[in-house]
Parts: structure tokens; C-alpha cells; sequence
């Protein structure tokens, strides 16, 4: 390229000045524009982008809370339950004992009663013995008190 600055100078071939290009306002606008609307669709997806991170986040501490309020519930549920079945075999436990205690003491009270009945009768039998022989010795020594006396009247 000859000639002074960018565009001035002449064709040297054709010996005709060269051509200027399009009106130099038209270029710049539409560069504006397009350089607007460049501006404007990275904003667009920026803004897009940090929406959808935050939407992301919220998703993700819900499901976390939603989770840890699940495992919470759980880990109640599994302690009520083992409490509950705790008291459960205390209860039976004690229940059980009770039952024991009762039926013990209803047997001691029977075997008391029995021994009792066995130990009265058994006295009794004895005691009616002893009447009886003392009854018996009683009409011996006046039967041969009766027999002396005859034989001493006989004589």
C-alpha cells in the first residue's frame, strides 16, 4: 500500500484513488447493538446461571432438612419403641414376680392348713385314746372292786 494513511493512498495498478468503504456510522451502531445484545445475553445467562445455583442450593438444604428431620423421626421412633418394650418386660417382670409371690403364698397357706388339719386331728385321735383307756381302766378298777366286794360278803 502507498500513499499517505490507511485509505489515501492510489491504486497503483488501475491508477484510480481507492475506494473509502461504507458510511462510518452505520458500522459502529450495528457494532453498538450487537455488542448490546452480546452484553445483554451473557447478563441473561449469568442472571440464568446464579438462579439456578440458588435454586440448586435451596433444593439442596430442603432435602437435607427433609433428611435430617426423617433420620430425627427414626432415631424417636427406635428410642420410643426400645422404651417401650423396656417398660414393657418391666411391667410383665413385676407381674410375673407378683403372680409368684401369690401363688406361694397360697400354697404356703395351704400346706399351713393342712399341717394344721393333720396336726388337730392326730391330737384328737390321741386325746380320744387316752379317754377311752382311762375310761376302760377306770371300769376295770371297778369291776374288781365290785368282784372283792362280793367276795368279801360271800365269806
Amino acid at each position: 500500500m502507498e500513499g499517505p494513511g490507511y485509505y489515501g493512498g492510489m491504486n497503483t495498478e488501475l491508477g484510480e484513488p481507492t475506494p473509502a468503504p461504507e458510511p462510518a456510522e452505520a458500522a459502529p451502531a450495528n457494532a453498538a447493538k450487537k455488542a448490546a445484545k452480546k452484553a445483554a445475553k451473557k447478563a441473561a445467562k449469568r442472571a440464568a446461571k446464579k438462579t439456578a445455583k440458588k435454586a440448586a442450593k435451596r433444593a439442596a438444604k430442603k432435602t437435607a432438612k427433609k433428611a435430617a428431620k426423617r433420620a430425627a423421626k427414626k432415631t424417636a421412633k427406635k428410642a420410643a419403641k426400645r422404651a417401650a418394650k423396656k417398660t414393657a418386660k418391666k411391667a410383665a417382670k413385676r407381674a410375673a414376680k407378683k403372680t409368684a409371690k401369690k401363688a406361694a403364698k397360697r400354697a404356703a397357706k395351704k400346706t399351713a392348713k393342712k399341717a394344721a388339719k393333720r396336726a388337730a386331728k392326730k391330737t384328737a385321735k390321741k386325746a380320744a385314746k387316752r379317754a377311752a383307756k382311762k375310761t376302760a381302766k377306770k371300769a376295770a378298777k371297778r369291776r374288781s372292786a365290785k368282784k372283792a366286794a362280793k367276795r368279801s360278803t360271800r365269806r
